[in-house]
């Protein structure tokens, strides 16, 4: 590959990286009134290492998290800074990486099937799941008092088991759809 060439893709990423971290934030924003409301947040970091690839979509979910940790309001209900990711639920958030890295490794070992990409997604969602729970936990003890872990599952995982495997298939779909049509998400 040429200099030029070289330099194209650098920014075609850089683009692309940047892109889906708005993608994600303007996914954070929008809630879904159920008896417990959620976001499209997953959804967004689901489609971002789905139609990315699993380097650029955790590329810009890193971007993603960087913008909410200084200030700018792209976590759920138009929050942001430290304090987001260092709450209760920040965990989740960070979460998000480990998501898209699992992702990454298991497309990346066993090719982007969609029955490979919802297994790369739905590992990504369980690391989520756990990595969360645990700094739930932890935060929670530290400002309310200990909190078992099915106490913390039942409120901030069983909720949402059901939407998150949605999103999921939904992303899976879009991102071997969209590809056809738009050949830029090599």
């Amino acid at each position: 590959m040429d200099k030029v060439s070289s330099t194209r893709k650098k920014i075609i990423d850089m683009v692309y990286i940047s892109l889906f971290a708005v993608l994600i934030a303007v996914c954070s924003w929008i809630s879904i009134p159920t008896l417990v409301p959620f976001t499209l947040q997953t959804f967004g970091v689901f489609c971002a290492a789905g139609l990315l690839g699993g380097k650029r979509g955790t590329m810009s979910v890193i971007v993603y998290l960087l913008l909410g940790a200084v200030g700018l309001p792209v976590f759920a209900s138009f929050k942001g800074g430290i304090a987001s990711l260092l709450g209760v639920t920040g965990g989740y958030i960070v979460g998000f990486v480990f998501t898209a890295a699992a992702y990454w490794i298991i497309t990346g070992l066993f090719g982007k099937s969609t029955l490979t990409m919802i297994i790369g997604m739905l590992s990504g969602l369980v690391l989520c799941y756990a990595f969360g729970t645990a700094w739930f936990m932890y935060a929670y003890a530290k400002s309310t008092g200990s909190i078992g872990v099915a106490s913390a599952l039942s409120m901030c995982v069983f909720p949402f088991i059901i939407p998150d495997i949605i999103k999921i298939v939904l992303a899976a779909v879009i991102s071997k759809i969209i590809p056809k049509h738009v050949k830029i998400f090599d």
